[in-house]
């Protein structure tokens, strides 16, 4: 996820329903300049939910001071940007699996919020 990713979410934020046109758009994107197609392509950009996430934890990290070497280096807006990163990466992988994206995570967000009012 790049700075230019973000700020195509954050160009659109205020219009409704700005979420999936973006994804789409990064989507288109990243498929115009694939390098590995088919499965191959599909399993290396899931596995770039990996890399982010360990930017969240490096932040993290970075915020609580914990690597003494380094001392504090980053906030907690650096933590939400990363974890936003981690959300946009994951809906973008979806998008590559299925062109119905929207629908399969809608549907999967109302199916876990009714399960977690005990429905």
């Amino acid at each position: 996820m790049t700075d230019q990713d973000t700020a195509a979410i954050t160009d659109t934020a205020d219009a409704p329903d700005a979420l999936w046109p973006a994804v789409d758009e990064i989507w288109a994107r990243l498929e115009a300049t694939r390098k590995h197609p088919g499965t191959e392509g599909l399993l290396l950009r899931v596995l770039k939910l990996s890399e982010e996430v360990g930017e969240v934890a490096e932040a993290i990290i970075g915020t609580t001071g914990q690597n003494p070497r380094k001392g504090v280096t980053h906030t907690w807006e650096d933590v939400q940007a990363e974890l936003c990163d981690v959300v946009i990466t994951a809906l973008v992988a979806l998008r590559t699996l299925t062109p119905e994206a929207r629908e399969v995570f809608e549907g999967h967000l109302d199916r876990v919020t009714r399960r977690s009012r005990g429905a």
